[in-house]
């Protein structure tokens, strides 16, 4: 019992140790994320005679350059939305007034009204404590963008050695392992086997976003909401937060709906552009993902939406982009050690239906399914087929 005990707190005080060096732990997690995504290609490279160096230049640059131009493309339209968000503001609640004063008895009473007609209007309560606070404002921003840039900059020059020297990280950590062969065989099957999926579930994914994201911006320009380039952006970037990502889009397009022109259209023309990017990605998420990524990397939904969760508590935005690789890992790992084999069972998403509770209990569900039979075969196979 003891034991459990100081194991537990170990966990908590680890979390937490986690937490407080955030600004040291992310850029390390960032790098090592894209390396997996990125050093397959730096070893066809390798193959085809170029050096190591020269190819993990070629493709950090590549990166850093899509990143710039991106922030670029969506920097002014942001600005923008930015400059008149007190008036989009004040527009957005004085049509929540106004519908709600059409509902009976939920306005205010008239003669309430007739007092706020006569009297002046009050000053913008937020304008003036933009004003008021703009340098304390400006401080955190200029603070927040020279830690991002900081940041950012540690990421992209690890990112590049771990890239170059790739395969002398890999061959000195399997050096350092006992003279086991099976064990060296197991920790390098598992190490290639959770790059290949991290791989191919972030180049995927990205194909995807970027495809949602032109479909949003072209849904948003037909129908008329300001600057739809910018949500087609956002649109991209949010989705790679599974679940809470989409939420946070359809929020921001319904603010966005309510300050701008298309609130005076209606109930219909205010929900349109929710109803719309909400279409497109109910059919992304339920049948282009699923072909695409396949049943290979397919995960338990709650332990994603758990994951989520979790890293996006501990580490923000950022944490909650790595909650899918990390869970990855995790599975990859835990499918090659006997005692984590439970947390890998939960880990994987099945299409099999599960047995009655009764079998389970009578015990007679295992031997007894004609499906479980054939699943374990098929899982010792895949363990064989990802050794080298």
């Amino acid at each position: 019992m003891r034991r459990w005990a100081t194991r537990g707190l170990l966990l908590i005080a680890l979390i937490f140790l986690l937490k407080e060096a955030s600004a040291i732990v992310l850029p390390v997690l960032v790098a090592l994320i894209l390396t997996f995504v990125l050093a397959p290609a730096v070893r066809t490279m390798r193959h085809h005679g170029m050096p190591e160096a020269v190819s993990a230049a070629m493709l950090v640059t590549t990166v850093v350059g899509c990143a710039v131009l991106g922030a670029a493309l969506l920097a002014e339209p942001a600005a923008q939305w930015w400059e008149r968000a007190p008036q989009a503001l004040s527009q957005g609640l004085n049509r929540v007034d106004r519908w709600r004063a059409s509902i009976p008895g939920f306005g205010p009473p008239t003669e309430r009204r007739a007092a706020r007609a006569a009297t002046p209007p009050p000053a913008d309560p937020l304008r003036e404590r933009l004003t008021s606070e703009g340098v304390a404002l400006t401080a955190q921003l200029v603070g927040g963008g020279v830690k991002l840039m900081v940041s950012a900059a540690a990421t992209t020059i690890l990112l590049y050695f771990l890239l170059a020297s790739e395969h002398w990280v890999l061959s000195r950590c399997i050096e350092l392992l006992p003279h086991r062969a099976r064990l060296r065989c197991a920790v390098l099957s598992g190490l290639r086997a959770a790059q290949r999926d991290i791989s191919r579930y972030m180049v995927s994914l990205t194909a995807i976003n970027m495809v949602v994201g032109a479909v949003v911006a072209g849904a948003m320009w037909l129908l008329e909401l300001p600057n739809p380039g910018l949500w087609g952006g956002l649109a991209m970037l949010l989705n790679f937060i599974p679940y809470l990502g989409p939420l946070i889009m359809a929020g921001l397009l319904l603010a966005a709906s309510t300050a701008s022109s298309l609130g005076d259209g209606g109930v219909g023309a205010l929900l349109a552009p929710v109803a719309a990017y909400l279409c497109i990605h109910g059919v992304e998420a339920n049948f282009v993902t699923p072909q695409v990524v396949g049943k290979r990397l397919s995960m338990n939904p709650l332990s994603v939406l758990l994951s989520v969760m979790f890293w996006g508590w501990l580490w923000g935005v950022t944490g909650a982009v790595l909650a899918v690789p990390l869970l990855i890992c995790l599975r990859s790992v835990s499918q090659r050690n006997r005692r984590m084999r439970p947390v890998a069972l939960y880990l994987r998403g099945s299409d099999r239906p599960c047995p009655p509770l009764a079998t389970l209990l009578r015990g007679s569900a295992v031997p007894s399914s004609p499906t479980s039979g054939a699943q374990r075969p098929q899982g010792k196979a895949l363990d064989l087929e990802e050794r080298p």
